[in-house]
């Protein structure tokens, strides 16, 4: 059987994804990808260097697509900063629910070191410039540095707070992971309560519901 030349990195990609889900493993070599997918392993490199790269490219597409949803909004494009990163987690949470099997299977070998995954370097990256595009209103020091070094640490704990949303996910069985839904609607806010020094009843109450959530989870 003839096999086939016309491929794109979202076929790669896909392929990778089924794999991974058909097989409980991830694909020993491109050859092995290619041989069950039925593609010159060549189509693989006009994308890819190696195979090892395919994971950060998927959370990366995972980010992008929400992004792509995100702008041909009008509804988006006219909030505030505080509902357009509400915006960006419901609907990136969406489509990572989408993929569920997938991404449960790639993080939950290493759910207790998300923050040192590499495959999430390119989401990492991607995020943080997303969330410094958003202009979140700060303090102004009326001091380069640490403006700056304030603007850094946004971005560091805004990337924390989505690592912790997402093993919150990964830990939620709730019916359409509505407690998913609820903490990201907590945490931002109480995010925003923070910078606002408006923080004490938006803590409490997400202190409350992790305590809560916790308990029951385990």
């Amino acid at each position: 059987m003839a096999r086939k030349k016309k491929i794109t990195q979202q076929d790669i990609l896909g392929f990778y994804m089924d794999f991974v889900l058909e097989n409980n493993e991830r694909p020993k070599s491109v050859y092995a990808l290619a041989k069950a997918y039925n593609f010159e392993e060549q189509a693989f490199y006009n994308y890819f260097g190696t195979i090892e790269v395919l994971d950060q490219q998927v959370f990366l597409e995972f980010f992008n697509s929400t992004l792509e949803v995100l702008n041909k909004s009008e509804d988006y494009q006219s909030y505030d900063s505080r509902h357009q990163l509400l915006s960006f987690y419901y609907t990136f949470f969406e489509n990572l629910t989408a993929n569920r099997s997938f991404v449960k299977y790639i993080l939950s070998q290493h759910s207790n070191q998300l923050k040192n995954l590499k495959m999430l370097s390119h989401l990492r990256k991607s995020f943080k410039s997303y969330v410094k595009g958003l202009h979140i209103d700060l303090p102004d020091f009326k001091n380069k540095q640490i403006d700056s070094i304030q603007t850094k640490g946004l971005e560091e704990a805004a990337w924390a707070q989505l690592l912790f949303t997402l093993k919150f996910w990964m830990d939620d069985h709730s019916a359409n992971f509505e407690k998913t839904d609820i903490f990201i609607e907590k945490s931002v806010n109480a995010s925003f309560d923070l910078m606002d020094i408006s923080a004490l009843k938006s803590l409490i109450d997400l202190g409350k519901f992790i305590i809560k959530e916790k308990s029951i989870m385990n």
